[in-house]
C-alpha cells in the first residue's frame, strides 16, 4: 500500500503510521481481526477489533480508489489528453469525489445539449462569451448563423448550453455547491396526493409534509422516508436555496457586467437548475443513504452482539416449550448437551383448554428426564404458557425462563435443521432450537442468517453486502471472544472460529467423530486442510476440556506455552499448580518475562488468563417473570410500574416486552434521568428493567414507557417533533467508515 494512503488512514483514525503498516501486513498474511486484536497487541498497540476493522475497511477503500485511478488514466490517455501535470494530480489524489471531479471534463459523454451545440460549431462563441470580452453578444452570434443554426437566439442558446456544461464540470463550482449542501441542505418529503388516503400510506403520515436540515436527520428517518419513496407514497428532495447558490456561482464566474455578463449569468442559472443541482443532490442522496446505512448497520450489529453474548444456562437438562393456542404447545426434552430426548404436544389453552392434562404431561416429563429448567418461547401464548409452568409443583426446584424465539421458524425450515433432524418436522425443530438457545444462545444462533434474528431496523433497506459483512464480523468476534469447545461444537459454530473455513470446520467434526475427540490442541494439526497458518489463527480460540495440558483449555496461545512454563519454573512450580494456586502466581513479576518476541500486553493477558482458564466470559443467567394479572394492553394503566425485558434497541430508544404481546417503546429521552446520545449508554439487549407506563394507545397498538427513576409522568411528544430535536450522537474518529471519514474531511476543508 502506498505511503500516502497509510498516512491518510493514520490521520483519519488518529493512530500511528506503524500501527497501520503492521495491521496491513498482518491482514495481508491472512490474519483475522479477532486474532490480530487478541494475539498481536504489541504490533497494533493494543487496538481493539473496531479500530482494526476500520483500518482494514479503509485499506479496501483505497484499493478500490487505486483501481479507479487506473481506469481514469487509461481513458484520458486514449483520448490523447493526458498531460504530465494531469497524470501527477490523478496519482496524488486520495479522495474518490475529487478524483471524479478531475475526471469529469474528460469522461466520455452521451449526447447533451452542449455536445449538440459544439457539433454546430458554437464552441468558439461560447469561449468568447465565457471570457467576457467587451463584445456585443448578438453581433458575435450573428457570425455563427448557418444551415444548422437558424438565428441569433439559437446561437446564443447553444453557447449558453456549452458554458453551462463547462461550469458544471468545474471543480470550484462543484465544491461551492457541495459546501452549500453540506452546510444548508434541507431534507424534505411530501405525500403523493393520489396516495394520501391509502391505508398503507398512513405509516408515513409523519412525513406527508416534512422538512428539516439534512445534517440533523437521523439514520432511521432517512431510511423511513426513502422506503416511503420506494413504495410510491412519498416524494423526497434534498434542496438548498436557489438564489444563494446562483449568487455564489456568479460571484466566482462573473468578471464584468453588461450584455456579455448577462449571457454568462443565464448560463449559470441554467447550469445550477439543470446540471449542478441534480448532480450534487444525487451525491448527497447517496452520501446520506450511506451514512444512514452505516448507522443502521452499526445499531443492528451492536444488538446482534448483545444477543449472541446473552447469558447461557450452561450444561443442564432442559424442557423447551414452543407455545401455541389452536395447534397446541410443542414440548421437547433435551439433555445437558442439547441432545434431543423426547417430543410431545399439549393443549392447555383455547380452544381445547386441557389445562389438567397439560400439567400432568409436563410433570411426568420433568420427572422422567430429570429436567432442571424450562424455557418457553416469547411468541403467541407465551404469557399463558408461563402461568401454566409456574403453577406446577414439581417437588424440586425447576427454573423457568423466557427465551427469545426470533428466527426459530427460519431455523426450523432451514437446510441446517433438516440436516440435524431429518426425521422431525418443523414444529419439533423449532422447539429444540428454543431449548438449545436457553442452554447456549451463541451456539444456536450462529445457525441462523443474522438478518433473520430480528434485532435490527430497516435491515432490508440498507446495503445488503455491507450488512452481511458487518454481521458476519460480529458473529466471528463473539464466537472467538467466548471460545469454542472443539469436542462439542457444531460445524456451524466452528466455521466462525478464526482461521477455519466451512470445509475445515467440517473436517474437524469428521476427525472428531472418527477418532473419539481431540486430546490436545496439537492434535488439530492432523485435521485435513488445517495447515500451519490455520492452526496459528484458530488454536487460541479452541478449548479442550480436561486436556492433559490445562493450557489447552485456556485462551493462552500455544505459541506462548513456553512463557507459562518459564513462569512455573521461576516459581519452583508446575503449570497446573501455577493455575490453581494464587499464592504461586503472585510471585510472578511480569517484566521479567518480556522479551523481543513477547511483549508486555501478551504477558499481562497470560497472567489474567491463568486466574480463570476456560471460564465463560458471559454473565450468569437470571430468572425473570412478568407481572401477574397483566396479559393484555387493556391491563396497562398510565403510572403503573411493570417489569420488562429489552427486546430491541434503536437510535431513538428501546423496545421493551412487558408481557402483553405488544412491545412498548422507551424513547431515548425516557431511558435515563440524564441526557444520553446513545441508548446503549442506558440499556442492553435482554436486560431486565422496571418501567413506568406513560401512555397506552390501543387503537394504534402503541405503548409508551419510561425508565426514569421516580416514575413521574412526563409529556410524550410525537416522533415528528421530539426525535427531530434529539442531539445526534457524536462519532469517535476510530468508528468512522471510509465514507464518513471523507465527509468529515470535506467539511473540515470547507470550514478552513
Amino acid at each position: 500500500m502506498e505511503l500516502k494512503y497509510s498516512q491518510q488512514i493514520a490521520a483519519t483514525l488518529n493512530i500511528s503510521l506503524k500501527q497501520v503498516s503492521n495491521i496491513y501486513d498482518l491482514h495481508n498474511e491472512g490474519s483475522t481481526i479477532p486474532f490480530i486484536a487478541r494475539y498481536r497487541k504489541e504490533a497494533t498497540g493494543n487496538l481493539d477489533e473496531v479500530v482494526i476493522g476500520n483500518v482494514i475497511d479503509q485499506i479496501k477503500y483505497f484499493n478500490e480508489l487505486e483501481k479507479r485511478k487506473e481506469t481514469v488514466l487509461k481513458t484520458i490517455e486514449e483520448a490523447g489528453k493526458l498531460t504530465t501535470e494531469l497524470k501527477k494530480r490523478i496519482e496524488d489524489c486520495i479522495n474518490a469525489t475529487e478524483l471524479e471531479d478531475i475526471y469529469l471534463p474528460y469522461k466520455p459523454k452521451r449526447k447533451t445539449k452542449a455536445t449538440v451545440a459544439i457539433e454546430k460549431g458554437l464552441e468558439p462563441l461560447a469561449k468568447l462569451l465565457f471570457d467576457q470580452e467587451a463584445v456585443n453578444p448578438e453581433e458575435e452570434a450573428a457570425k455563427y448563423i448557418t444551415e444548422q443554426v437558424k438565428d441569433i437566439a439559437e446561437a446564443l442558446q447553444g453557447a449558453r448550453d456549452i458554458m453551462a456544461e463547462w461550469i458544471s464540470e468545474n471543480e470550484q463550482a462543484r465544491n461551492i455547491i457541495r459546501k452549500l449542501f453540506t452546510e444548508e441542505a434541507a431534507l424534505s418529503a411530501r405525500v403523493l396526493t393520489s396516495k394520501k388516503e391509502e391505508a398503507d400510506a398512513q405509516k408515513y403520515r409523519d412525513y406527508f409534509d416534512f422538512k428539516e436540515p439534512l445534517a440533523q436527520s437521523p439514520s432511521h428517518r432517512i431510511l423511513a422516508i426513502r422506503r416511503g419513496e420506494k413504495e410510491g407514497f412519498l416524494i423526497m428532495d434534498i434542496n438548498v436555496d436557489k438564489e444563494t447558490a446562483n449568487e455564489e456561482l456568479k460571484r466566482t464566474f462573473l468578471k464584468t457586467s453588461g450584455a456579455v455578463a448577462q449571457q454568462v449569468s443565464m448560463a449559470i442559472e441554467d447550469c445550477f437548475n439543470r446540471l449542478l443541482k441534480p448532480s450534487i443532490e444525487n451525491e448527497f442522496r447517496m452520501a446520506s443513504k450511506t451514512r444512514a446505512d452505516e448507522e443502521a448497520i452499526r445499531v443492528f450489529a451492536e444488538n446482534l452482539r448483545q444477543l449472541l453474548l446473552a447469558s447461557p444456562l450452561g450444561q443442564k437438562r432442559v424442557m423447551a416449550i414452543d407455545p401455541g393456542f389452536r395447534t397446541g404447545c410443542k414440548v421437547v426434552c433435551l439433555d445437558e448437551h442439547g441432545t434431543f430426548l423426547k417430543y410431545n404436544t399439549i393443549f392447555p389453552h383455547a380452544p381445547q383448554n386441557d389445562w389438567n392434562g397439560a400439567t400432568q404431561t409436563i410433570k411426568e416429563l420433568v420427572a422422567k428426564y430429570d429436567i432442571e429448567a424450562i424455557g418457553y418461547g416469547n411468541g403467541t401464548a407465551s404469557k399463558e404458557t408461563e402461568q401454566l409452568v409456574r403453577g406446577i409443583d414439581f417437588g424440586k426446584p425447576v427454573s423457568v425462563f423466557m427465551v427469545n424465539e426470533s428466527g426459530a421458524s427460519i431455523y426450523s425450515a432451514s437446510e441446517v435443521a433438516r440436516e440435524e433432524f431429518p426425521d422431525e418436522d418443523v414444529t419439533v425443530r423449532g422447539a429444540i432450537s428454543i431449548g438449545r438457545r436457553l442452554l447456549d444462545p451463541l451456539s444456536e444462533l450462529v445457525k441462523i442468517d443474522a438478518k433473520s434474528i430480528g434485532v435490527g431496523q430497516y435491515q432490508h433497506d440498507v446495503n445488503q453486502n455491507r450488512l452481511k459483512e458487518a454481521l458476519d464480523q460480529v458473529v466471528e468476534s463473539c464466537v472467538n471472544f467466548v471460545g469454542v469447545d472443539v469436542n462439542t461444537a457444531s460445524k456451524h459454530l466452528l466455521m466462525y472460529v478464526s482461521g477455519l473455513s466451512a470445509t475445515v470446520a467440517k473436517n474437524v467434526v469428521e476427525y472428531r467423530a472418527k477418532n473419539g475427540g481431540f486430546k490436545s490442541r496439537d492434535e488439530l494439526k492432523k485435521v485435513s486442510m488445517l495447515g500451519p497458518k490455520a492452526f496459528e489463527q484458530c488454536a487460541g480460540f479452541l478449548r479442550i476440556v480436561n486436556a492433559v495440558n490445562p493450557l489447552d483449555n485456556s485462551a493462552v496461545h500455544p505459541e506462548s506455552y513456553h512463557v507459562v512454563e518459564a513462569m512455573a519454573a521461576k516459581a519452583n512450580s508446575t503449570v497446573p499448580e501455577l493455575i490453581k494456586n494464587p499464592e504461586v502466581r503472585r510471585q510472578i513479576k511480569a517484566r521479567e518475562f518480556v522479551s523481543e518476541t513477547i511483549g508486555q500486553f501478551t504477558i499481562e493477558d497470560i497472567l489474567k488468563e491463568l486466574e480463570k482458564p476456560g471460564r465463560d466470559p458471559r454473565s450468569p443467567i437470571e430468572e425473570f417473570r412478568f407481572a401477574d394479572g397483566v396479559s393484555t394492553m387493556e391491563d396497562l394503566k398510565p403510572g403503573m410500574k411493570i417489569p420488562g425485558i429489552v427486546t430491541n434497541i434503536t437510535n431513538f430508544g428501546a423496545f421493551v416486552d412487558v408481557g402483553v404481546k405488544q412491545d412498548g417503546l422507551v424513547h431515548i429521552s425516557h431511558l435515563a434521568n440524564r441526557y444520553i446520545s446513545d441508548p446503549n449508554e442506558a440499556v442492553k439487549l435482554g436486560q431486565k428493567v422496571m418501567a413506568t407506563v406513560l401512555e397506552v394507545d390501543i387503537a394504534r397498538k402503541r405503548i409508551a414507557l419510561s425508565l426514569k427513576e421516580g416514575g413521574e409522568r412526563a409529556e410524550v411528544r410525537s416522533t415528528k417533533s421530539e426525535l427531530r430535536g434529539q442531539k445526534p450522537a457524536a462519532k469517535k474518529p476510530e468508528t468512522l467508515n471510509p465514507f464518513q471519514a471523507k465527509l468529515m474531511e470535506l467539511k473540515k476543508n470547507f470550514k478552513e
